[in-house]
């Protein structure tokens, strides 16, 4: 398995570690990135991490903008600007920077949701929410998909 799927919970540590879901590890050891990339969320609550396919997925999206133009420097800082290269130790774990677990609101727990190319990390309430959110929204585009003239038989 090549993509991040699921949804999982981990505690913090005491020294402030959380441990990387098992699966999401061996798609990191695959991936050849040395560590965790790890950006806030550009539009939400949360933390985006992920190693080389996730760093070529930001490359590709910067890619599609004119060099030096605001908008790419924009989002140059907004993704590689603000990520962290953070190192998992031999057990799997990783230290959240104080920064990362402030934006995303994490204290003691992290749930970790897989993106595909990405995996987000949660507070566990803040995710609720979301989840709820997404969920209702998925429902609101199955219906209008179902609608749509060219899925009528």
């Amino acid at each position: 398995m090549d993509r991040y799927l699921s949804t999982f919970s981990n505690r913090l540590d005491a020294k402030g570690r959380v441990s990387i879901p098992a699966s999401f590890r061996a798609i990191l050891t695959r991936d050849g990135f040395p560590g965790l990339l790890v950006h806030p969320s550009l539009d939400l609550e949360a933390l985006d991490a992920g190693g080389a396919a996730l760093l070529s997925e930001i490359d590709r999206l910067l890619a599609t903008l004119a060099p030096y133009s605001e908008e790419r420097d924009s989002l140059s800082t907004a993704l590689l600007g603000m990520s962290e290269a953070l190192k998992i130790d031999g057990e799997g774990r990783v230290v959240l920077t104080d920064s990362l677990k402030t934006y995303a609101g994490i204290g003691d727990a992290v749930v970790f949701v897989g993106q595909g190319s990405k995996f987000q990390m949660w507070e566990p309430e803040r995710f609720r929410a979301h989840l709820a959110a997404s969920r209702e929204k998925a429902r609101e585009l199955k219906r209008m998909l179902s609608r749509a003239p060219e899925h009528r038989p």
